[in-house]
């Protein structure tokens, strides 16, 4: 074997991570951007909040259904790597659950905004759908099992059940300025603990 295709592929392996971490940039502030100007928003606005050109995004995404199925899978999966790394390093399991339930709502804002545009493709709604559920509510299990084996919570909680009233909490809070569903959230969360 031989020198120069070891190099090589050292070569591209910071290349592919520069990229990856690129992607990752520009559908952040795609995100950011939904968040604030709803899924229709120009993509110079989000070009400009990545700091890309815009040539970069429509490499990346030809169409704006593609943005917007990547903004929502990427924000899956951080929501989803959130739940084990917050009950790693947060004071108690309920600490950690009350700090995934507050970016869980954050996603939820902005899936709702996306969920709207999706819908008109309702096989690939369904997808979505579906990966949401199959990699969010085992995290949110993970963390509602860790506080009520830790005493904090009661033990019948479903992690299904806990996703859709916090949901249902947030319906709305997309298009209505005056509705925050935060402190109501914050109540439910609250409401989980154990009376001693």
């Amino acid at each position: 074997m031989n020198d120069s295709g070891e190099g090589a592929e050292q070569a591209a392996r910071p290349k592919r991570t520069d990229a990856r971490r690129n992607k990752e940039t520009l559908l952040d502030a795609a995100a950011a951007v939904f968040v604030m100007s709803g899924v229709e928003a120009p993509v110079r606005d989000i070009a400009a909040k990545a700091g890309v050109g815009m040539g970069t995004i429509y490499r990346h995404f030809p169409t704006r259904a593609d943005l917007i199925i990547a903004v929502y899978r990427h924000q899956v999966e951080a929501c989803a790597e959130a739940g084990p790394a917050l009950l790693a390093t947060s004071a108690t399991p309920h600490a950690a659950l009350e700090q995934w339930i507050n970016l869980f709502v954050d996603f939820l804002v902005t899936k709702h905004g996306l969920a709207s545009v999706l819908q008109s493709d309702n096989a690939g709604f369904e997808t979505l759908h579906s990966y949401f559920l199959d990699r969010l509510v085992p995290v949110c299990t993970q963390l509602l099992d860790a506080a009520a084996a830790s005493g904090e919570i009661r033990s019948d909680l479903e992690a299904y059940a806990l996703m859709r009233g916090v949901g249902n909490l947030c319906i709305g809070a997309d298009n209505d300025p005056r509705y925050d569903a935060r402190p109501l959230v914050e109540l439910l969360v609250a409401g989980l603990r154990r009376t001693h």
